[in-house]
């Protein structure tokens, strides 16, 4: 169960507080959830690091919930300004109203702030955070005249995929330092496939399967593919799988089509699958 998190009178925004009432499901890779632990008792934000699908968003989810402390997740875009963070001034019905942007939102309540692929956005923007990641825990409201200070349980985490960065879409080495990072990569063989089970109630066959068929593809990084299939895809694919989709259609769909256009491509991934099952 998800309970909103509202303040009363405040006008409702696209992205709000949730706090995480049941367990969501995560299976740990390493020491990611003791050092996550460790940031946090000493104030400090985490970055987390690693390819699309490895498990960033259901690990921050988990701690959110681990912790009992609402999360606000904003997933960045290209058009994200520091305004849509910190917060404006709207006009509404002949009336000029202050409305927080959801980093201003976390800060006040003590939440866990999650900015969900940071490189995403305008450069300009991420330099909004600095401030508020460093010893000085504050976050400039300028528009207001306002310094807000971060209370001890406030959490500021970003994730980005080193994969993707090129000049445009890098994160700068001030922002950076300012961080504790953890890398996340995915989960070994054995691992995996207990995921896959888990996550699709699909057997051990078809999970050990859709785990060798990944491993093929990450091999490709570099060679045709930006990036090779993720956990999250193996787990649609057995979605599909246990609903009766032939294992064919099902990896061509989830997987393939997910992963490149190119024609080739599609026909070497379509082989791969075909060889394992």
């Amino acid at each position: 169960m998800v309970t909103r998190l509202t303040p009363p009178g405040a006008q409702p925004l696209p992205t709000e507080a949730r706090l995480i009432r049941n367990e969501p499901y995560y299976e740990a890779v390493g020491g990611e959830i003791a050092l996550f632990e460790a940031a946090r008792a000493s104030c400090l934000p985490v970055l987390l690091k690693g390819p699309t699908g490895c498990g960033k968003t259901r690990f921050i989810e988990h701690m959110a919930w681990r912790l009992q402390r609402p999360l606000i997740t904003v997933s960045c875009h290209d058009d994200l300004t520091a305004a849509d963070l910190v917060g404006r001034y709207l006009i509404t019905a002949n009336e000029t109203l202050w409305v927080d942007g959801p980093l201003a939102r976390a800060v006040r309540s003590g939440a866990i702030c999650y900015l969900d692929e940071v490189v995403e956005a305008r450069r300009d923007t991420t330099v909004v955070i600095h401030p508020l990641a460093d010893d000085r825990r504050i976050l400039p409201m300028e528009k207001r005249g306002e310094l807000l200070q971060a209370p001890p349980e406030f959490q500021l985490v970003m994730s980005y995929n080193p994969g993707y960065q090129s000049v445009l879409k890098e994160l700068k080495h001030s922002t950076r330092q300012r961080f504790v990072a953890i890398e996340f990569r995915y989960p070994d063989a054995s691992l995996e496939e207990k995921i896959i089970r888990s996550e699709s109630a699909a057997d051990s066959a078809t999970a050990s399967a859709l785990v060798r068929l990944a491993q093929m593809t990450r091999n490709l990084k570099g060679n045709g593919l930006d990036e090779g299939a993720s956990t999250r895809l193996l787990v649609h694919a057995a979605k599909l799988i246990t609903r009766g989709i032939p294992a064919a259609a099902a990896c061509h769909g989830a997987i393939a089509e997910a992963l490149s256009d190119d024609p080739e491509m599609l026909r070497a991934i379509d082989e791969f699958a075909a060889s394992v099952f």
